[in-house]
């Protein structure tokens, strides 16, 4: 065992002394050491619920033969971090994680982890460690939270409360509604309702085969949930004897199963940063090129909140992730998974339980949820969730209303000065010019509050929540930092968008924008001293997952 590294032999007695000081037993020493990348906080609604489950899978792991040690994680909180200077850390947390589970795992030798992550950028960053790390590895994802109930609706996160703000300052809601959805909205622990990132990237983690089936929709604070820590937990010591590695699941195959799972889900934008990152950690390169691709040949079959009113409830009702799986299972390729079953076996296997919450025979959209585009605003790439842009804003040409910054924009919005016929431009919101490349559900969910998502488009070289919806397009690479066209705009400058082409282009030649980026100021760097600046100088871009150099 690997773990022998610090356990054998007469040169290891200080170390077994140590590990003795634990309350390890000398017959501990023939077992396995797991351990339990754990991010409880009590900071985070979607980890407020670990410290049980930390019980099941240690329970597990002892049960399975191994002997289990917990050690923390960080986690933040999107909602939150939303909005303010806070979001410009949540991107850079996904690094972060990844060093710290790689740095607790070979500094004491572990056989095996379990990865007990939840929301958006833990989940990627735990991802990325299994991969690097390469020892046996099993994640658990802590489970979405179910609905709140407001006035005999079902309510969530994201529509009910960052879009009230934008119904609220339209008058079309009272400061008493405005308090009472607040209330209601998130009645407990677990990751926001809808098809958001927590929730997308849960979902692909099973597609991707390094969670148990079932995984991923199982609820919150739900006795399935626990069972299947409990089992994760006897697993991850079967997988260690077997040497299952992550690479032996993580192949190409693997990351198309789970790019052709986000597409049929309609999932988060996100996942077009975080797959490619955990991808270069198995030492695979995933291009954007790819991502369309499989999603113009992959219908979208499911349609959860933001894009539409089902939540991840429904989901698991329906049959979770083995019924998407086996809707799509002809997009699918062959796959190993940490339960020793190929994943078109657990394809096959499966059964939708809800035909209109997974509709494998009349999906909701011929093509999947993203798309990207290219243009001479972003000759490099960007994305767009189409999955939650209605028809009519598909094709559109306005003006543009160029801000430099989040917070300037949202300024913008909430005085009312943004119209019909505007294509906000959010710029040096970047990967290294944010930096962390701040989510914008602020600015969108606003825009949708206030009636504007269906006559107002929204560009960024920043990036989206998974609770996104409207005509947003994001990611834009080169990001205006590094040079690229989006800090050319100009205000007023006329920008033609075109989704089903996939084109973004504004209405100045080659040569015009050429001699503008050339005389650009580029604004001081945000954040001067710290992790953040040491981020924005080795951070690559958009397109490229936004990985370290």
């Amino acid at each position: 065992m690997r773990s022998d590294q610090i356990k054998k032999g007469a040169v290891r007695a200080p170390s077994r002394c140590l590990l003795y000081s634990t309350g390890v037993s000398p017959s501990d020493l023939n077992k396995p050491f797991i351990g339990i990348a754990s991010s409880f906080s009590d900071l985070v609604p979607g980890h407020i619920a670990m410290r049980d489950l930390e019980r099941f899978v240690e329970r597990g792991i002892a049960a399975g033969g191994g002997v289990p040690f917990i050690f923390g994680a960080p986690a933040v909180c999107d909602g939150i971090a939303m909005g303010h200077s806070g979001m410009h850390y949540s991107l850079g947390s996904r690094e972060i994680i990844a060093d710290l589970i790689e740095t607790v795992a070979n500094a004491h030798m572990l056989d095996g982890l379990v990865l007990l992550s939840n929301c958006d950028k833990v989940t990627p960053g735990m991802l990325m460690a299994a991969a690097r790390v390469n020892i046996p590895a099993i994640a658990v994802t802590a489970g979405a939270m179910v609905t709140g109930m407001y006035e005999k609706k079902r309510r969530s996160m994201v529509r009910d409360t960052f879009e009230a703000v934008g119904q609220f300052q339209a008058g079309k809601i009272t400061e008493k509604q405005l308090s009472e959805l607040e209330m209601a909205a998130c009645p407990g622990a677990g990751a926001c309702q809808g098809m958001y990132t927590a929730n997308t990237m849960a979902c692909l983690t099973e597609a991707m085969g390094m969670s148990l089936y079932g995984c991923a929709t199982a609820l919150a604070v739900s006795a399935k949930k626990k069972r299947i820590a409990y089992e994760s937990g006897i697993r991850v010591v079967e997988l260690v004897k077997e040497d299952v590695k992550p690479r032996d699941i993580l192949t190409l195959d693997a990351f198309k199963n789970a790019i052709t799972a986000d597409m049929a889900l309609g999932g988060s934008t996100n996942t077009v940063l975080h797959l490619p990152a955990v991808a270069n950690e198995a030492g695979i390169k995933l291009p954007l090129e790819l991502f369309d691709e499989i999603s113009e040949r992959t219908p979208q079959i499911a349609c959860l909140e933001p894009a539409g009113d089902h939540y991840m409830e429904d989901l698991d009702n329906a049959g979770g992730m083995p019924a998407v799986l086996f809707a799509i299972q002809k997009g699918l390729a062959h796959s190993k998974t940490v339960s020793g079953r190929d994943i078109l076996e657990v394809a096959k296997s499966a059964k939708i339980l809800d035909e209109d919450v997974i509709r494998a025979k009349n999906p909701y959209k011929p093509e999947g949820g993203i798309a990207v585009l290219r243009g001479n605003i972003a000759p490099c790439g960007c994305v767009v969730k189409q999955a939650a842009v209605s028809e009519k804003m598909k094709v559109f040409s306005g003006r543009a209303r160029v801000f430099n910054s989040e917070d300037d924009a949202m300024e913008a919005i909430l005085d009312n000065k943004i119209v019909s016929g505007d294509v906000v431009v959010i710029r040096y919101e970047g990967p290294s010019g944010g930096p962390g490349m701040r989510e914008m559900l602020s600015p969108t969910s606003a825009l949708h509050g206030m009636g504007l998502s269906d006559s107002v488009a929204l560009l960024t070289d920043g990036r989206f929540s998974g609770g996104t919806r409207g005509p947003c397009i994001g990611h834009i690479s080169p990001e205006a930092a590094a040079g690229g066209a989006i800090g050319a705009i100009n205000e007023g400058d006329i920008i033609n968008i075109n989704i089903p082409e996939r084109t973004l282009n504004v209405e100045l030649s080659d040569d015009e924008i050429k001699s503008r980026i050339a005389k650009v100021v580029k604004p001081e760097q945000k954040i001067k001293t710290g992790y953040m600046a040491r981020y924005a100088k080795l951070v690559q871009s958009a397109d490229t997952g936004a990985v370290l150099k």
